[in-house]
């Protein structure tokens, strides 16, 4: 933006750039400091657990390949769970918004509600146990209803918010109703969608920990299996991978919000 500025026998203007907020300064230092943490400590962690003198159970448990199996197993269901909630959550809360639906968005909005209200593990074992799966998709299903809410309630807020005066101008210049829709308001409304699939990520990544009880894999079997035969580097492994995967989907979900954005719709 420019300034006036007046001085004693002197006037001109000059550009004045904007200066960046703290929390904008906080959020670039985090996402630059966030990353390597995660593989410090997550390195530190599993370099102290591979190298210490480990008994024979340790040993079958904490070994490299089963390590990368695990951690594997725990990404394809986040990835899984992530891919099919925004191909589930994002028409669905584009359709919701036009006019014709609008009066059916209470109830897809409670039953969202229900599916993030109920505990996962709930959740979980009750699909398996109504339809005798195993595996992957024990677990996917179930979490596609945990993670849904986010993602869908953000869309719908998103294409809310768009200025009715840019849906009118876009009208105006010959667009058609879906012309307006991929060119103005689901544009508008990516920050705010992106923000709702970070916070599913999150919820994916979290809850995943629980497909040990569908035989679904994932890290939570380390925590399981330590916990059960009382090995506490096997639960510190398990645990510490499973929170420095959590935040680093939470960094790459910041990237996302950071690149993926419309221009100037960072402050």
């Amino acid at each position: 933006m420019t300034a006036v500025v007046d001085l004693p026998g002197v006037s001109k203007t000059r550009s004045v750039e904007p200066r960046p907020s703290v929390a904008s300064r906080a959020d670039r230092v985090r996402l630059f400091v966030q990353p390597v943490a995660v593989v410090v400590l997550v390195g530190a962690v599993v370099i102290w657990a591979l190298s210490s003198n480990l008994n024979a159970n340790e040993r079958e448990t904490l070994n490299l390949p089963t390590i990368l199996e695990l951690t594997g197993q725990h990404i394809v269901i986040t990835f899984v769970v992530s891919v099919l909630v925004v191909a589930i959550a994002v028409p669905l809360g584009v359709a919701l918004t036009r006019p014709k639906l609008k009066w059916l968005s209470p109830v897809f909005l409670a039953i969202a509600n229900i599916g993030q209200a109920a505990p996962a593990l709930g959740v979980i074992v009750l699909f398996f146990l109504w339809t005798g799966i195993e595996g992957l998709w024990a677990v996917a299903v179930p979490l596609i209803f945990y993670t849904l809410l986010p993602v869908l309630r953000n869309t719908m807020v998103g294409i809310q918010q768009v200025d009715r005066s840019l849906i009118d101008a876009g009208r105006g210049i010959g667009m058609s109703a879906m012309g307006v829709l991929f060119r103005v308001e689901l544009p508008l409304a990516v920050p705010l969608i992106l923000a709702g699939l970070r916070t599913a990520l999150v919820l994916a990544v979290g809850t995943a920990t629980l497909a040990f009880f569908v035989n679904g894999g994932g890290l939570g079997e380390l925590i399981d299996t330590g916990y059960k035969l009382q090995l506490n580097s096997v639960m510190y492994v398990g645990a510490v991978l499973a929170i420095g995967l959590a935040l680093l989907v939470d960094w790459l979900g910041g990237m996302a919000e950071r690149w993926l954005a419309p221009k100037g719709a960072e402050q």
